[in-house]
């Protein structure tokens, strides 16, 4: 309706303006003029989004139109009955016209009226808070729209506190009063003057506390939350100089200095980024300077971040804190504040830690001096305090009252300081505390007594709590002030014990005095106590105040301890740190264990008794049984079965003693939360050391002094023994927990008492991870618990898997140099640090490190390990501690992936005796594979210039390292090491750092030298850097991988010679991978080659077939063309697995840097297997070649009789057809044809000549190739070998006799085991060469000279690795002959046999039915084709094809022993012996052990033939091999056909066949003599001969698979080319070398290692040795005799006693390692335990005594051994 009246409307508006019917016009406004308008329109309510209108309707007018515009739209609406209407859905904030007419029944309209109105404006969106502060609020909205304004209320309790009008979204409100609630009022106001109505949000301002927080990034930490570990944890800005960029980086930047004990740190400060500065090019430094002097946006008061900080920090934090800020000799918060809740705590916790020394000039000793804990120390203390505003500096004056002119220091900050001039924000009301402790030289001290100065922060009107306990527990009060017009009673009311002094300036406008005196009179105080400052300096100023001080000090006894002080601070209501129910628990816990100690050693003896006698016992027996020192004559093993006993007796010992009531007591608080823990651990320290501290300084001193000067050593040593007896500290009863523990796992499983124990390790690396250290080395017993350390270290590694990856950094240095404060300020860790020989061992510690550079560390945890000091030569005499510290150093290097040299200069004259020390660890660990970096820090060098100066020292000390190195080397029996830079990277400008003094000045007063700091930071950083740079070079070891390096380096410790002990489970892992993977390709060269090889002997085989017609060369220079070949292929071979070498050791994965020192020797072996196989290759190729040049003549004479009999039955074919066609009526019958061709067939033998192969004389043959190799022995044998015949030699069995011997030594010889050795290697070498002879006869073919070559290489070989034997020319001439002489008997078979099978005339007769066959065939015309096709794939490619499968069969059966089931057993040869030792155990039969000792070879041999036969047996896995290889050669054969096929059509059917051999040439052998039947006599037609002999070789196919599916494994094996048995044999068996004491076998990888090993060793009397006077067999193993003192006599060493433990002298290419335990043995114990009679009556010898503990071996305890032995999990 209304948009019909619009249309309407506009018509009307178009007629209007054409003005062309005017009188219609008028006629319409006569209409209107008739209309009534209303009254009137009226606006009665305006809102947001409508308007409400009302009018005064005329009479009898019910209908009106009401029409409403704005800038943007127009609408209408017609309206009936009403005189009023709200109109909704307008815009808000926007001005509308109304115009209302009345509309008569016949639609006409009256004359409009109109009003206007504006709409409302709506409050802004998203009105809220941005930002808030102590005193700020910024709001933020939405502003967008038209020219507005907006109008904000700031309110407070409904009261307006500040108004603000704006025409932007943002606005900020100051001046604000801190944690406050606000209410903030928005509305918009229209240029109208319209307003919105008001939207409202609320904000409450932060306390200054709070504000201060959130600047600096503090907040999440408050309150106490911020932990010692996180501050510890090693992270980017640890170990970076990057500059704080904002206030939320200072406190990290203060603490990072604070824990490096850095003077420098409280002035800390950020700038901003480069990119954020403002440009200062473009400010106006006249308009507006301030802009560039301004620095208080660039930090906070120092006091600031140090209240901050404390309030964020726990206990431990606050305690750390306040001992390195009392170190720096900043002063230390006593009463802290907090502002938001007008409390204070009083600080006694954090104190407590805090120990001073000192020397007061009442002492009536001059030497003597005073170490306590400050809290316990009676002091007097002076308080320094402010009333109102001072015009100077209280604090500077303070720090001026305590410095000396020579040694100022600003313990307390002031105004003149750093960042001391920004107004404090949260450390008004800190009260700080310091103290001055004199030295003992009077002209250096200030005040010849200790004192305590108090200083209170802010006005004592705002901060009346803290002043009223100032008053009550100080000597004296120093009140400070410009006026005193404040209430006097606030002076006097405090109930003060303290005397005032008031100090004013006397310049001051403000002072009255008048007032003073009058104020001074009801005070009660003297002229003395009121000090004004006159103009005079503050020089003066300051010893009028000094004068007070004495005066105080002198006459005043008023003296408190801060311990007693809490009680004050109860009283007043003011909280103590102390008083968490936690560390109260555990204080009574401690004070329970602690209180009754009146004497430590009594207390230790009774309290922690396992760690006394017995433990000191167990040590000693541990390392006498790696020592043997004191065994004598005794039998070794007797006698280290005596020790296991003595052992396990004190075991028993130890476990009879109940856990004692302090132990109980200890554990059972260690079980508390992780939290009382902490704090009880901390109070038994702090308790410990006050007990001891008495005796200990005292005697430290004395024992610093003796060392010195002191003559008489035995009273050192009496005193070091008495450091040791007074010493007691948390690490005793943590170390009495770990003999607990370990008493307990040494009983059986079901005690009750080995249960309760059994929580002891992980409550350990629980505290490892709260921070606290591990006792590694125990020092007084210098031993390590091992399994108390391994379950601890387990636990620990379960409790951060998989986060374990650790990165270990060590110190080692003369003892009192400074070690453990040089790891305590690099990495802010609590090793114990005093005078004297304090660490005792070596303790462990971790630190976490961050994600945020975990990544170029490369580790999770960094270990700090602090050792004890090495001692000086002298010294160490006295207790033999240098063999102590030589274990240690060696030790702790070998952990080491960093160990930092701690030389003290002061101390140069012993630095040679411990660098020495030192060069023996890092060669040893050269030795081993570890490759620590070594940095050398020089200590207490002042000079700035001191590099420079040091140029010289450095390369004295190089010299002295080459020169140690040298003699270390000479010592270690390692001369290829001539200087320091060959063991280690050691670089004399990058390795060595020096540092100055840790103090400036003279203590207890000097601050830590600043350089000190700076430095040690300097030597962080470049440690990281270093190990950032050898994170691609190594693998970073896990906690358990540190844990077994830590076993098998302390295992190789304890035994003296070092190097030839080492075992190491990392190592022989490491080694084990290598050796695996060398093997693989090994294998795969050989395998190459073998693959080479097929294909090369039937190109020889086939050359005349495959030669062309214009190819002139011969069989010479095909051998030469191979060899050529063979060259190239080696080559690519040799540097393809050199490649592979290199690529293994360039991984970072497997440890792979621990057997880099085996690299050469696996590059040596791989030019060896080269070697090996071209020396073997080209034997081969020359044989073959020369037999194949030998058959070539008689395939020439079988193919001229051929050739002869086909034209002479094509002339007989000829007649016969003749005779036939001539007489029609005549048949021939097969009877006439079979009488021509005999006929025929008699005149062509007749005719040709059939000289085959000339039989030669092998016996001669063989006996000349034996008289060459006999030649170099001189006339004796010659004149031998003229007497004998060779035919003679070689029957019946091989027995040694004395002759065999050298005269002189065959007494000594005859009369032991030397006889049945000899025959036993005898035996062996007669078995391996008679394989060798069986193999080549298996072959069929003729005899060669190489053959018995290759037999005479063995024996040679043999005897040159078994010389010491002691044999003389006539045993290898008599055995030479036994061997040549059963070989030549074999060869002679053999080339009769070759001959007889291919005697011309024979292999004629052969094929003589088909020779009669084919020529009735082509006499009746019949198709030969099928025929034909089937007799050359029967008698040609079937035969060839079934050797070719042969010939590669044997690379795969090795490929599937090697990766199948066992893969495990062949991977490499200490693997193998495992497996054979453990199906020996599992057998248990005697004969079997037999058989491997004594016929070690022939054993192995059989063993792996029956491994490979069972692996076969079923026939499956054999047969998808020869399928494979079936299936390839079909493809191929009929490949080739099919290409002859479409080749031209040349030669007729024989040049077809000959075209397919050709093809098939480079892989098979096809038969001469059956190739040449087939083809001769042959009429086949090519199309048809194909098709047949396609179907022919497709049944081929399957007639093979059927007879290879029904040969046995055996028969298969004795087919094959190469013969797996073998090639397994030769990659398990090694170098056959043999332990010269035990024959164990030698394991070592590769073919050209240098050194022999064996991992395990057996006891003497099963390799045959006996005592020669009781004839019973030795129970000695050589792994032990090596680390005793026994001797031993051999040929090698003219049977003189020789000691085993310089067995490398005799034997240099042998290493025998210590067993990595006692029970590494057992395996053979068990044997020979077990069959200990048996092995006697095979070796015609008595039993062995046997020690009592084998017999008690179980079997289940020879296979753990066993395990342990090779390393296996």
């Amino acid at each position: 309706m209304d948009d019909e009246y619009e249309d309407n409307m506009e018509d009307d508006q178009q007629t209007n303006t054409s003005g062309a019917q005017s009188e219609s016009y008028l006629e319409e406004v006569a209409k209107i003029q008739d209309v009534l308008a209303p009254g009137g329109i009226f606006v009665e309510y305006i809102r947001t989004n409508s308007v409400t209108l009302v009018w005064d309707p005329p009479d009898s007018i019910s209908s009106f139109e009401l029409t409403y515009s704005s800038a943007t739209t127009t609408k209408t609406s017609v309206i009936s009955n009403v005189k009023t209407i709200e109109v909704e859905g307008l815009c808000p904030e926007t001005e509308y016209t109304f115009s209302l007419v009345s509309v008569s029944e016949n639609g006409v309209r009256s004359v409009g009226v109109t009003t206007t109105a504006c709409t409302k404006p709506v409050p802004p969106e998203n009105f809220k808070v941005e930002n808030v502060s102590a005193t700020s609020v910024t709001l933020i909205w939405d502003a967008a729209g038209c020219m507005k304004k907006f109008n904000l209320l700031c309110c407070q309790n409904r009261e307006i506190i500040q108004k603000m009008t704006t025409e932007i979204g943002t606005v900020a409100f100051s001046d604000l009063n801190p944690g406050n609630k606000y209410s903030f009022h928005i509305a918009t106001v229209l240029t109208n003057g319209d307003r919105s109505k008001e939207a409202v949000t609320y904000a409450q301002t932060k306390t200054k506390l709070h504000s201060l927080l959130q600047d600096l990034g503090l907040e999440q930490y408050y309150p106490n939350k911020l932990s010692l570990s996180a501050v510890l944890q090693i992270d980017k800005r640890s170990v970076t100089d990057e500059p704080a960029q904002s206030l939320a980086c200072l406190p990290w930047l203060f603490l990072k200095k604070l824990m490096m004990v850095n003077v420098t740190a409280r002035s800390v400060k950020y700038s901003l980024p480069s990119e954020e500065r403002e440009d200062l090019s473009s400010l106006d430094i006249y308009n507006d300077p301030m802009d560039l002097l301004n620095d208080e946006n660039s930090s906070v008061n120092p006091l600031d971040i140090v209240t901050a900080l404390f309030l964020c920090s726990d206990g431990f934090l606050q305690q750390e804190m306040v001992a390195k800020m009392s170190m720096c000799q900043f002063s230390v918060p006593l009463l802290l504040p907090n502002c938001d809740t007008q409390q204070c705590t009083f600080i006694l916790w954090a104190m407590r830690d805090i120990v001073k020394k000192f020397r007061p000039h009442s002492l009536s000793d001059p030497r003597g001096f005073v170490e306590d804990r400050i809290v316990h120390s009676k002091l007097p203390l002076v308080s320094f305090v402010r009333l109102g505003d001072c015009s100077f500096s209280k604090s500077q004056i303070l720090n001026k009252l305590f410095s000396n002119p020579q040694q100022y220091h600003d313990t307390f900050v002031h105004h003149g300081m750093d960042f001391g001039d920004i107004s404090r924000r949260i450390s008004d009301g800190l009260v700080e505390i310091s103290w001055y402790l004199p030295c003992g030289n009077k002209n250096i001290d200030v005040f010849p007594e200790p004192l305590a100065f108090a200083n209170l922060r802010g006005d004592i009107s705002t901060f009346e709590t803290q002043y009223t306990f100032l008053c009550q527990t100080s000597t004296a009060v120093f009140v400070f002030f410009d006026t005193l017009n404040t209430n006097l009673k606030f002076l006097t009311n405090q109930h003060a014990k303290a005397q005032f002094f008031l100090v004013g300036n006397r310049q001051s406008k403000a002072l009255n005095m008048e007032h003073l005196k009058s104020i001074a009179s009801e005070m009660s105080l003297k002229k003395n106590n009121i000090i004004l400052k006159t103009n005079q300096n503050d020089a003066s100023f300051v010893k009028q105040l000094h004068s007070s001080i004495s005066y105080i000090i002198n006459r005043l006894p008023n003296k408190v301890c801060l311990e007693e002080m809490d009680t004050t601070a109860h009283e007043l209501g003011i909280l103590v740190d102390e008083d968490i129910k936690e560390c109260q628990n555990a204080k009574n816990n401690a004070h329970g264990i602690t209180k009754n100690i009146q004497d430590t050693l009594h207390f230790k003896e009774v309290q922690l008794p396992l760690q006394g006698k017995i433990w000191k016992d167990l040590a000693k027996l541990e390392k006498e049984e790696c020592r043997l020192r004191k065994a004598g004559g005794q039998n070794i093993e007797t006698y280290k079965s005596d020790l296991q006993m003595k052992k396990t007796e004190l075991r028993k010992q130890q476990s009879k003693y109940d856990i004692s009531q302090a132990m109980t007591c200890f554990v059972t608080a260690l079980t508390s939360s992780s939290l009382e823990r902490s704090f009880f651990l901390k109070w038994m320290r702090m308790n410990l050391d006050n007990v001891s501290r008495e005796s200990l300084s005292s005697l430290r001193e004395l024992y610093k002094e003796k060392s010195q000067s002191s003559e008489n050593k035995e009273e050192i040593k009496q005193l070091d023994q008495q450091i040791s007896s007074s010493s007691l500290g948390t690490e005793h009863f943590l170390r009495e927990m770990g003999q607990l523990y370990e008493a307990a796992v040494s009983l059986p499983e079901n005690v009750e008492s080995r249960k309760q124990m059994l929580h002891l390790p992980r409550l350990c690396a629980e505290l490892m991870l709260d921070g606290f250290p591990l006792e590694l080395v125990d020092g007084d017993a210098s031993n390590i618990p091992l399994r108390w350390v391994n379950d601890v270290l387990q636990h620990l590694n379960s409790l951060v898997q998989p986060n374990n990856k650790i990165m270990v950094v060590t110190v080692l240095g003369v003892q009192s140099t400074g070690k453990s404060t040089l790891l305590n300020t690099m990495f802010g860790v609590q090793f114990a640090v005093s005078s004297g020989r304090c660490t005792r061992g070596a303790f462990m510690q971790l630190i976490r490190v961050t994600e945020d550079i975990k990544g170029e560390l490369d580790c999770d945890y960094l270990v700090i390990i602090d050792t004890e000091g090495l001692k000086s030569p002298e010294l160490a005499k006295l207790d033999d501690s240098h063999e102590h510290d030589n274990e240690l150093a060696t030790l702790v290097v070998g952990l080491s992936d960093i160990t930092i040299i701690n030389i003290a200069m002061e101390n140069c004259t012993e630095m040679k005796d411990i660098l020495q020390i030192v060069v023996h660890a890092f060669l040893r660990m050269k030795e081993i594979g570890k490759k620590p970096k070594c940095q050398f820090v020089h200590q207490n060098v002042a000079d700035v210039s001191a590099y420079d100066k040091n140029m010289r020292d450095r390369k004295i000390l190089l010299e002295q390292l080459n020169e140690m190195t040298e003699a270390a080397s000479k010592m270690e029996n390692k001369h290829e090491y001539k200087s320091f830079t060959d063991v280690m990277e050691y670089d004399p400008e990058t390795c060595n750092w020096y540092i100055p003094g840790l103090w400036h000045g003279n203590p207890p007063m000097a601050p830590v030298n600043a350089g000190y700091s700076e430095a040690v930071y300097d030597l962080k950083k470049n440690m990281v850097a270093v190990v950032k740079k050898q994170r691609t070079q190594i693998t970073r070891s896990n906690i358990t991988e540190f844990l077994e390096w830590t076993k098998s380096l302390w295992n190789s410790v304890k035994y003296e010679n070092f190097i030839f002990s080492f075992r190491n489970s990392l190592v022989a892992d490491a080694y084990m991978r290598l050796c695996t993977e060398f093997h693989k390709w090994e294998w795969l060269f050989k395998k190459h080659m073998h693959s080479w090889l097929t294909g090369a002997e039937a190109r020889v085989s086939n050359f005349e077939m495959m030669k062309l017609k214009s190819d002139k060369s011969d069989l010479q220079d095909l051998l030469r063309r191979l060899k050529q070949e063979a060259v190239t292929k080696l080559d690519t071979l040799e540097k393809t697995t050199m490649e592979n070498l290199s690529r293994y050791f360039e991984q970072t994965e497997g440890h792979v840097y621990l057997v880099e020192k085996y690299r050469e020797d696996f590059a040596s072996s791989v030019k060896s297997v080269r070697r090996e196989i071209q020396s073997s290759l080209w034997t081969y190729l020359e044989s073959i070649v020369d037999i194949r040049r030998g058959m070539n003549n008689l395939d020439n004479i079988k193919k001229t009789f051929t050739n002869t009999m086909e034209k002479k039955v094509l002339v007989l074919l000829e007649e016969l057809r003749k005779r036939n066609s001539s007489r029609s009526d005549a048949q021939t019958t097969d009877k006439d044809l079979d009488d021509s061709f005999e006929k025929i067939w008699q005149e062509t033998v007749n005719e040709l000549s059939f000289a085959g192969l000339k039989e030669r004389n092998i016996f001669n043959y063989v006996f000349r190739q034996l008289r060459e190799n006999m030649k170099q022995k001189g006339g004796f044998v010659t004149e031998q070998l003229n007497q004998v015949k060779l035919k003679d030699y070689g029957t019946g069995p091989f027995i040694v006799k004395k002759e065999h011997f050298f005269k002189e030594l065959w007494k000594r010889l005859f009369s032991d085991n030397s006889t049945m050795d000899l025959q036993v290697m005898a035996d062996d070498l007669i078995f391996t060469c008679s394989q060798l002879v069986q193999e080549k006869t298996e072959t069929q073919s003729d005899y060669h000279d190489t053959y018995i070559q290759e037999i005479l290489h063995i024996i040679d070989g043999r005897f040159a690795s078994n010389k010491n034997m002691g044999f003389s020319d006539e045993f290898e001439l008599s055995l030479k002959l036994y061997i040549c002489g059963f070989s030549a008997r074999k060869f002679e078979h053999m080339h009769k046999c070759f001959i007889t099978k291919n005697d011309p005339r024979r292999c004629l007769d052969q094929f003589k039915d088909k020779y009669c066959n084919d020529f009735k065939d082509l006499f009746d015309d019949r198709d030969q084709c099928q025929r034909k096709a089937e007799e050359f794939t029967q008698l040609c490619l079937s035969p060839a094809a079934e050797t070719f499968i042969y010939s590669s069969l044997g690379p795969d059966i090795v490929d599937a022993m090697l990766q199948g089931k066992n893969a495990f057993q062949f991977s490499t040869r200490a693997f193998f012996q495992y497996s054979l030792l453990m199906h020996l155990l599992n057998e248990d039969r005697f004969e079997l052990y037999f058989e491997y000792i004594l016929t070690y070879e022939r054993f192995v041999k059989r063993w792996i033939l029956g491994q490979v036969t069972e692996q076969f047996s079923n026939g499956h896995e054999l047969f998808e091999l020869e399928e494979r290889h079936l299936k390839g050669i079909t493809k191929e054969t009929l490949e080739a056909i099919k290409m002859t096929q479409n080749e031209t059509k040349e030669g007729g059917i024989k040049g077809f066949i000959h075209s397919i051999c050709r093809k098939l040439g480079q892989k098979l052998v096809i038969p001469k003599d059956a190739l040449e039947t087939v083809m001769a006599l042959n009429n086949s037609s090519q199309e048809p001969f194909a098709r047949w002999l396609i179907k022919s070789v497709e049944e081929m196919e399957q007639s093979l698979k059927k007879k290879l599916k029904e040969d046995n494994i055996q028969s298969k094996l004795r087919k094959l080319q190469m013969k797996p048995q073998d090639e397994l044999f030769k990659r398990v068996f090694g170098c056959g070398k043999q332990c010269p004491f035990c024959k164990s076998p030698c394991e070592a990888g590769g073919g050209a290692h240098t050194e022999h090993c064996a991992s395990v060793h057996r006891p003497q009397g099963l390799g045959l040795y006996r005592f020669l006077q009781s004839k019973k067999l030795v129970t000695d193993i050589c792994s032990t005799d090596v680390h005793s003192e026994a001797q031993f006599q051999c040929h090698e060493t003219n049977y003189e006693n020789h000691p085993y433990k310089r067995y490398r002298e005799i034997f240099p290419d042998w290493h025998i390692p210590a067993d990595p335990s006692i029970e590494a043995s057992n395996y053979w114990k068990y044997v020979m335990a077990r069959f200990n009679t048996k092995f006697a009556e095979s070796y015609d010898a008595l039993p062995a005594d046997i020690p009592f503990l084998w017999k008690m071996i179980t079997k289940q305890q020879a296979l753990t051994s066993l395990k342990e032995s090779f390393s296996i999990k």
